[in-house]
């Protein structure tokens, strides 16, 4: 992704929803966790330890993916119901390559797409302007 003000990414341990402001629209992409229903079973049925595991390479291939569409940003806004954010803001931090990204992380419900939009877009802008408190 090219240098941006900033992106918001609603997401939870199957999907993310990484949101860019261009010009007055928001574009939207979405990238989705390769560890399935389907994966879990599969694995589980094998060998507990050996599902725990898939689980955790696979959700760590997830945050890469999403890592390596925000590369270039100057402020990221992490939200959705699960800890997945929480998760991910460490992986940010610990990389040098965020070291001067202004990430926030903030827990919301499950949201449509129009609220995740309005929630980025109010968020981004105090995020922008400086007016954000640090949780």
């Amino acid at each position: 992704m090219k240098t941006n003000k900033g992106v918001g990414i609603w997401m939870d341990y199957s999907s993310a929803y990484i949101m860019e402001m261009m010009g007055d629209e928001i574009v939207t992409t979405e990238v989705t966790s390769d560890f399935t229903w389907e994966e879990k079973q599969h694995s589980f049925f094998r060998n507990e330890g050996l599902m725990h595991k898939k689980e955790r390479q696979l959700v760590t291939e997830y945050f890469n993916k999403i890592r390596e569409k925000i590369a270039g940003s100057e402020a990221v806004l992490l939200f959705g119901p699960t800890e997945a954010k929480n998760e991910l803001f460490n992986l940010l931090t610990a990389n040098p390559q965020f070291k001067h990204v202004n990430i926030r992380v903030k827990t919301t419900d499950r949201l449509t797409e129009n609220q995740r939009k309005s929630f980025f877009k109010n968020e981004l802008q105090q995020i922008l302007v400086g007016n954000y408190c640090h949780f």
